[in-house]
């Protein structure tokens, strides 16, 4: 799959005029997913950014040296959570990435939704380049959703989002414009729904009271805030 991204990133600038899309917003949808502002806009913040980019690196690396072939998978890290996509040549090598990324430090979850198969086509390619593209930028232009909160992943016509939302309305609303953008399958979502202030933004809790002496006045014990529970499986719509 990487390895076709070259060709693919030209070949989704003629997609537009087969699929009716506009060269204008493929742009700013590319754009819209980079830049620093993009790392700290969204829920993880800046260093949660840099903590899962050194995830992807340690993952690739692991893979480089157990099994160069699974150079060609796609990764994505959302604090932690890892989602695996793309296609092999056999049931083990799907086994064997799920497995090497797991033991990676750092790693919370692994959604394995890697397919064998065969390669895809470079006009296949393409096309999931501008579906993914395509999304970004409707994404960026709904102002309730924030679109930083989301990584897309698009294999095969089948569009994979992890992040985290809002609300489930805001996810909700994500979906449905997924599942009617042209050629989109089905879409998979690995989504958490994180209502509230986001992670960055929140002030570090105070460290707990201790209990006070027999007789002495109560005090208020605080502890820390439960760690959010990632999904287990993934939440599905196909293509209406």
């Amino acid at each position: 799959m990487l390895k076709l991204r070259g060709i693919g990133l030209v070949a989704t600038l003629l997609l537009p005029v087969a699929l009716g899309g506009c060269p204008l917003a493929i742009v700013s949808g590319l754009g819209a997913a980079g830049g620093a502002g993009y790392a700290a806009n969204n829920e993880r913040g800046s260093q949660g950014s840099v903590d899962d980019f050194a995830i992807k690196s340690n993952i690739q690396k692991a893979w480089q040296q157990a099994n160069p072939l699974l150079q060609t998978l796609n990764i994505n890290v959302y604090e932690g959570r890892i989602l695996l996509t793309g296609m092999v040549p056999t049931p083990e090598a799907k086994a064997q990435a799920a497995q090497i990324a797991s033991q990676v430090p750092g790693v919370r979850a692994v959604y394995n939704e890697i397919e064998v198969a065969l390669p895809e086509t470079a006009w296949a390619d393409a096309q999931d380049t501008w579906i993914s593209s395509r999304l970004r930028t409707d994404l960026t232009f709904t102002p309730e959703i924030r679109s930083t909160n989301y990584t897309i992943e698009t294999v095969n016509g089948s569009v994979f989002l992890i992040g985290s939302a809002r609300s489930q309305y805001e996810l909700d609303r994500v979906t449905a414009i997924a599942r009617n953008i042209p050629d989109v399958k089905r879409v998979v979502s690995y989504v958490e729904v994180r209502p509230g202030m986001p992670v960055a933004a929140q002030q570090p809790l105070p460290t707990p009271t201790p209990p006070p002496p027999p007789g002495g006045p109560p005090t208020n014990l605080q502890g820390a805030a439960p760690p959010v529970a990632a999904p287990t499986t993934a939440v599905e719509a196909e293509k209406l």
